[in-house]
């Protein structure tokens, strides 16, 4: 199951360097200056995260968490978002662009209606935080009929033995929990342990593309430079928290420093 995905990643490969994802949240803080903020950034990064306003994040440290916050008293809804999306995916700078979201906004809305709307859009990929193997089977094989990657998280607590059950059951794309933590939150292992767990996932199947997240800043990226990914969430929503206090514009401060982390994985 090929899609925009693979393209992205068969790029930053020709590149000899990790592919740089950026998480930020759709609304923040506005529907319009997220964006504006999508679209600045899509200069930089390989492939675009974005966030589900959710008042209920359970796995968010304090930054996306503050996102959310602001989209959601800005009137953001799953609606307006999928709006967005079909906006952004008309522009030719777009790139790959994967929904994050949490399973009960999901259920509400129904899967099925769901992903129709995903696949409608031009959404590449989706993560499903608190929908876990193997109770996401079902709705993965959905998102696959739909040609949408859906994407299964290995956490540093995850067996050896579940983690190839995961591996095989997966798309082409997997998400490595660097460590156990919310997001934003300081790196509990060191950057050896972390990329030995990513060795372990790729000799599973070399051929699936593992990315990184979790803690994953200007101080910590040069350490995965041997991912076929990274993620940086929570440091793209602090740029965003600080410009909107100083009064500053977003999109052109966030593109700095993602141009900045850009740097270091080369």
């Amino acid at each position: 199951m090929k899609n925009e995905i693979d393209k992205a990643f068969e790029i930053t490969k020709k590149e000899k360097r990790p592919a740089l994802i950026s998480f930020t949240v759709a609304g923040d803080n506005t529907s319009k200056k997220s964006f504006e903020i999508l679209k600045s950034i899509s200069n930089t990064v390989d492939i675009a995260e974005w966030g589900i306003a959710f008042n209920c994040p359970g796995a968010d440290g304090p930054e996306i968490q503050n996102s959310s916050y602001r989209a959601i008293k800005n009137g953001i809804t799953l609606d307006s978002t999928f709006s967005l999306i079909k906006k952004y995916k008309k522009l030719k700078n777009s790139k790959p662009l994967i929904l994050m979201g949490y399973y009960q906004l999901i259920y509400n809305y129904g899967e099925k209606k769901f992903i129709k709307k995903c696949k409608n859009v031009g959404v590449a990929g989706l993560i499903v935080v608190d929908l876990p193997w193997p109770d996401n089977k079902s709705f993965a094989k959905l998102c696959k009929k739909n040609s949408i990657c859906f994407v299964q998280l290995i956490a540093p607590t995850t067996t050896k033995k579940r983690m190839k059950l995961i591996v095989k059951d997966s798309h082409q794309l997997i998400y490595q929990v660097s460590n156990v933590n919310i997001t934003g939150g300081k790196l509990k292992s060191t950057a050896k342990t972390i990329l030995n767990n990513y060795k372990t996932i790729k000799s599973i199947n070399p051929k699936k593309h593992v990315i990184i997240g979790f803690g994953i800043t200007k101080d910590t990226i040069g350490n995965f430079k041997a991912a076929n990914g990274l993620v940086v969430g929570s440091a793209c929503c602090k740029v965003i928290s600080n410009a909107i206090k100083k009064r500053q514009n977003p999109a052109k401060n966030l593109n700095i420093m993602l141009k900045d982390l850009k740097s270091k994985t080369i």
